[in-house]
C-alpha cells in the first residue's frame, strides 16, 4: 500500500477532561486509488487527517498509538526535518476554507512560485512561469494576466483550484482533500470534484477524500470508511455500500440524502446528536439513536469491525438486518 493507517489514536487534553478524538483508526489508500472517509462534524476525521499529515497542534492534541505508514516508512517516527520534507512533497492537504489557508497579503502567483523556489531552487522568473501553468491546468481563466491578484479577487471556486494547484505544485503520491467542497454552490462542488478526479487519473495518485456528503463521492471514490464517534463503524467498496449498507449509522446518512425520484416524500434524518467525546456512551455509541438498537448494544464493550464479505466491514452486532432491509 501507498499509504497505510494503522490503529491511530489521538487525544486531546482539556480542562474537562480527556477528548478520544480518535479512537484506533485504520485505513489504506494505493496510488491511483480514492477512499472516501465519511461522518458527521466532530466524528474525528479531520482530526485523523491531521495526524497523517502531521500538522496536529501539541498541545492540546497528541497521538498516542499507532503508525502511519508510508511506503513502508513510519511516518509517526521522523524527526520534524524529515517529516516536513515528506509532507513537502510526497504528501499534500487540501484545506476546506480556501480563504484562510490562503495568505492573504501575497499574490497566488507568489504564493504558487514560492513552492517551486524553496524545494526546486528556481529562479523568481521560473517559478512565476510553473505557477502560470499550474494555474492553467487547473483551468482558471486568464491565468497569464490573473497570477499577480490576491485570493480576495477569486471566487470561491477558483480560490479552491488555486488550493488544488498547490497541492499538486510538487507532484505528490498522495493527496488528503479536507471538505474541498464545502460553501461552494452544487455546479461548482461537480466542477471541483471532477477536476480532482481528472487530475488524479493524470498523476496516478492516491487521494483521500475527507467529507460528510455521500452524494459528493458517488461518482469519484473506490471505497469508503464511514466513521462515527473517532471510530470507522463501516468500510466497504464505494458501489457495495450505496447498494447494501451494512450499519445503521450507514443507512441514516444514506436516506438523509435528497432524492429527484421520490418529490414530494418526507426528508429523512437521524435522530439526536453525535455523543459528546467526554462522555461516550456505553456499548455501541450509535446506539441512542439507531433504530435497532437493543441491549447488546447498550452494555459492554464496543462493537469490533465484522467481517460482512470480502473487503467489508461493519461495527454492528446486527449488520445482517440492516443489510436485509
Amino acid at each position: 500500500m501507498l499509504l497505510e493507517v494503522r490503529d491511530l489514536r489521538v487525544e486531546f487534553h482539556t480542562r474537562d477532561g480527556v477528548v478520544r478524538a480518535v479512537d484506533g483508526v485504520s485505513y489504506a489508500v494505493d496510488a491511483g486509488e480514492t477512499l472516501a472517509v465519511l461522518g458527521e462534524s466532530g466524528s474525528g476525521k479531520s482530526v485523523a487527517a491531521q495526524a497523517v499529515m502531521g500538522i496536529l497542534e501539541c498541545p492540546p492534541a497528541r497521538v498516542t498509538g499507532g503508525r502511519v505508514l508510508f511506503q513502508g516508512r513510519d511516518l509517526l517516527t521522523l524527526g520534524r526535518e524529515e517529516r516536513r520534507r515528506v509532507r513537502g512533497e510526497r504528501m499534500a492537504m487540501i484545506f476546506q476554507d480556501a480563504l484562510s489557508a490562503l495568505n492573504p497579503v501575497l499574490s497566488v502567483g507568489y504564493q504558487l512560485g514560492e513552492l517551486f523556489r524553496v524545494h526546486r531552487g528556481m529562479s523568481r522568473r521560473e517559478a512565476r512561469a510553473k505557477a502560470v501553468e499550474l494555474m492553467d491546468r487547473v483551468r482558471i481563466p486568464a491565468a497569464k494576466e490573473r497570477v499577480n491578484d490576491y485570493p480576495h479577487q477569486f471566487s470561491g471556486g477558483m480560490r479552491q483550484r488555486i488550493m488544488i494547484a498547490m497541492a499538486l505544485a510538487l507532484e505528490p503520491d498522495v493527496i488528503i482533500a479536507d471538505e474541498p467542497t464545502t460553501a461552494l454552490d452544487v455546479t461548482v462542488q461537480a466542477q471541483v470534484m471532477d477536476l480532482l478526479a481528472e487530475l488524479q487519473r493524470d498523476f496516478h495518485m492516491g487521494l483521500i477524500l475527507i467529507t460528510h456528503d455521500l452524494g459528493v463521492v458517488a461518482d469519484v471514490a473506490d471505497k469508503i470508511a464511514v466513521m462515527y464517534a473517532g471510530r470507522i463503524v463501516e468500510n466497504a467498496p464505494v458501489h457495495e455500500l450505496y447498494k447494501r449498507p451494512a450499519h445503521p449509522y450507514t443507512r441514516g446518512l444514506l436516506d438523509s440524502i435528497p432524492r429527484l425520484d421520490h418529490k414530494g416524500g418526507e426528508l429523512r434524518a437521524i435522530r439526536g446528536l453525535p455523543p459528546n467525546l467526554l462522555r461516550v456512551p456505553a456499548g455501541c455509541p450509535f446506539h441512542p439513536r439507531c433504530p435497532l438498537a437493543r441491549e447488546d448494544c447498550r452494555t459492554g464493550a464496543h462493537p469490533p469491525l465484522f467481517e460482512v464479505a470480502s473487503r467489508r466491514a461493519s461495527a454492528c452486532h446486527h449488520w445482517r438486518e440492516t443489510v436485509s432491509e
